[in-house]
């Protein structure tokens, strides 16, 4: 950096300083703002905090300073909510209020500045958005429609290991066939399209470039930038890369699969609602004029993150939790073979029969929150929440790890103990019924994904349950549950080796 620009970033520095004390003394007389640590002129309490904001730190920080605790990150204000009632103000009570979303300099690049569904602000573009993605793929009738993909794309994992000799010796990465099955189930029902193997050129290409993207994203370095912009200068590189990756992967979806399904060809079966993929509607509603094409590959990019990505950790979570809890694993084998049948293959509707199965996943979303403190929300006008006065456009962190291992509201919740869900907590779904339980949120903003992603659990996880034994790599007891906590996702570390042991049939 040369000498002009630190001089500039000085004389900023001492600018904002000043400001920040004047605009402190006045607004403190006038709000009564959540309690906190203490916040620096400028940098606020990312001194003492850094980057990382996960579920463990705010939930360390709830029990100092209360379940609505305000961190003054340079200039965000970022309010951690760690409670049912104040859950609830936020996502239904004052779910309009609450509605918007926070992004960071990252996902305003990723998002084309909240031109897709997820990270856009909350009013009629959200609302429109949601209809348009929600109507060809979070719907029961999707589900009847693909069920059956979902069952033989399980039972082609279930065949390719078989015949892999060393799964049974030494172990796979599992979670490698895994990704290949989960992008076939979604991007079937996106683009009508699937992969032939994990070497195909195409699958290949898409998946380096969202990985490429889930790493940047995911990554807690860059934050120092978002609290504090006038430091951004260091982050030039970083964004750069950011938008190259950016224009790479929308290029690779309008070139590979946008412009294809425009072609009269690939758009014959668009006036029968039977051969539609969900592009064709998205492509539909651009002809209307209700959206854009950016729009149309912004909500392509959210499903290539938020269907896929979300699905594969949580299987991994799921295959890593059965291995290291094998008495749980036998009594889900037990169950199947018993409500089932020995070698009668789980279906989708099968699924709804198996109340420990359903238990299995539950438990595994409730330990192992995959977004643990949902996607951030945000207020656009200053509002009120637990008493305290919340300054306007604050992210807003709906602690739901917390939420769901609370001692207070759960009977050892440290233990994976599936039995909860069919005991003293049986009337807790996934659906937030309950906000001690909200894995995919509630409210305006919630994840409509639930719709296939439990299905697409329960298939896949009874699947493998019922024909192999799943234990640890030769020379280790347990599988490694070490978290890798990123900007919103709780993943597991290491991708692990797994034993896959074909039982007799």
């Amino acid at each position: 950096m040369d000498l002009l620009l630190l001089q500039k970033i000085l004389l900023a520095l001492f600018a904002a300083v000043t400001m920040a004390i004047l605009v402190s003394k006045i607004r403190g007389k006038r709000l009564k703002l959540p309690p906190g640590p203490f916040p620096f002129p400028i940098f606020g309490s990312w001194l003492q905090i850094g980057n990382n904001l996960d579920h463990h730190i705010l939930a360390d920080y709830a029990k100092k300073y209360g379940d609505v605790l305000l961190l003054k990150m340079g200039q965000l204000n970022v309010v951690a909510v760690s409670s049912k009632e104040h859950a609830k103000e936020v996502l239904l009570t004052q779910g309009v209020e609450f509605g918007s979303r926070s992004r960071n300099i990252v996902f305003d690049i990723f998002t084309g500045k909240g031109q897709d569904m997820i990270f856009t602000e909350y009013g009629d573009h959200w609302r429109k958005m949601r209809r348009i993605v929600t109507v060809p793929f979070f719907t029961n009738k999707v589900v009847q429609q693909y069920r059956r993909e979902w069952e033989a794309e399980a039972a082609a994992v279930v065949e390719d290991v078989r015949k892999n000799p060393i799964a049974a010796t030494e172990g796979i990465v599992l979670r490698r066939r895994l990704q290949l099955m989960v992008y076939n189930n979604i991007y079937k029902i996106m683009f009508d399209k699937t992969f032939e193997s994990e070497e195909d050129p195409l699958f290949v290409k898409v998946k380096e470039t969202n990985g490429d993207r889930s790493k940047l994203g995911q990554n807690l370095k860059y934050n120092f930038g978002d609290f504090i912009p006038i430091l951004r200068p260091f982050l030039r590189g970083y964004l750069k890369i950011c938008k190259e990756v950016t224009k790479r992967r929308l290029n690779l979806y309008k070139n590979s699969f946008l412009d294809n399904r425009k072609k009269p060809s690939s758009t014959e079966g668009m006036n029968n609602n039977s051969s539609k993929c969900a592009l064709d509607h998205f492509l539909e509603a651009g002809l209307k004029g209700e959206i854009n094409e950016a729009n149309i590959l912004y909500i392509v990019e959210n499903m290539n993150i938020a269907a896929i990505e979300t699905t594969i950790w949580a299987l991994e979570w799921a295959v890593a939790e059965l291995i290291n809890n094998p008495e749980v694993q036998t009594k889900l084998r037990a169950e199947i073979d018993t409500v089932l049948g020995p070698g009668v293959q789980v279906t989708e509707a099968d699924t709804h029969k198996l109340p420990y199965l359903q238990a299995v996943i539950k438990e595994t979303l409730r330990l192992r929150t995959i977004v643990p403190c949902l996607l951030p929300h945000m207020n656009l006008n200053e509002a009120k929440l637990g008493g305290y006065d919340i300054p306007a456009q604050s992210r807003v962190l709906v602690n739901a790890w917390r939420l769901a291992n609370d001692p207070a509201h759960w009977k050892r919740p440290e233990e994976f103990r599936p039995e909860r869900f069919m005991e003293e907590e049986s009337k807790v779904e996934a659906n937030g019924n309950d906000l001690k339980y909200i894995p995919f949120g509630v409210g305006r903003r919630s994840c409509p994904g639930i719709v296939i992603a439990m299905p697409v659990l329960g298939i896949t996880l009874g699947r493998l349950v019922q024909n192999f034994e799943l234990l640890p790599p030769p020379g280790q007891s347990k599988i490694d549950t070490t978290e890798n906590t990123g900007q919103f996702a709780m993943r597991i570390l290491k991708h692990s080796t797994v034993v896959l042991k074909p039982r007799s049939t």
